[in-house]
């Protein structure tokens, strides 16, 4: 077993001021995130759209490219095409792209919260405590995302939130981090 990247833990780090700037960076963005929610959902939009367009160049690039090694490989052909496609009809029309993201954002959702819903089913059948707060999560999920495609302008408004939530804490995370390694650097001094 390697065990360097432990070693090189225990060692320690340089300029961890970095990590303290790039913290307050990411706070910053949250709160800019969360002070102007249509531009940051417009930006969002973009960020969406765009992914799209990439996401399809390169799985269609890579389908045609190993056509002749990949079993199947049409359904990675598909799967870009349908990609870039999108991509296409979103930056074709940029009001579509907004709506598209939080039908998508609220769909994804009830994947997912399907998918608890069946883990917490699973886990009873195999005897596990506490399966019923997993269910529970699942279902308060599933009727959350309801609620988002019913009001698209909540689902717009949550996003936000949420990236402006997770840039702060992220921040943060960053920031005690920091805090944390200038500390090890005293001990090991």
């Amino acid at each position: 077993m390697n065990t360097d990247s432990f070693e090189t833990a225990k060692t320690p780090a340089k300029h961890w001021y970095l990590l303290l700037i790039l913290g307050v960076i990411f706070i910053l963005m949250g709160i800019w995130i969360g002070s102007t929610p249509v531009s940051s959902l417009i930006a969002q939009t973009i960020f969406f759209t765009a992914t799209f367009l990439v996401s399809g160049v390169f799985e269609t690039t890579y389908a045609i490219a190993n056509r002749k090694t990949i079993n199947n490989w049409g359904w990675n052909l598909t799967g870009g095409l349908i990609d870039l496609l999108i991509g296409v009809l979103l930056v074709a029309n940029p009001v579509l792209s907004v709506v598209f993201l939080l039908f998508y954002v609220g769909f994804a959702l009830i994947f997912r919260s399907i998918m608890t819903i069946g883990w917490a089913v699973q886990l009873n059948k195999l005897g596990y405590r506490n399966w019923g707060w997993i269910l529970a999560a699942g279902i308060l999920g599933l009727l959350f995302s309801f609620l988002l495609l019913w009001n698209p302008a909540i689902t717009g408004f949550i996003i936000v939130v949420y990236l402006a939530l997770a840039f702060i804490m992220l921040g943060i995370a960053q920031i005690i981090l920091s805090f944390r390694l200038k500390k090890s650097n005293k001990i090991e001094d």
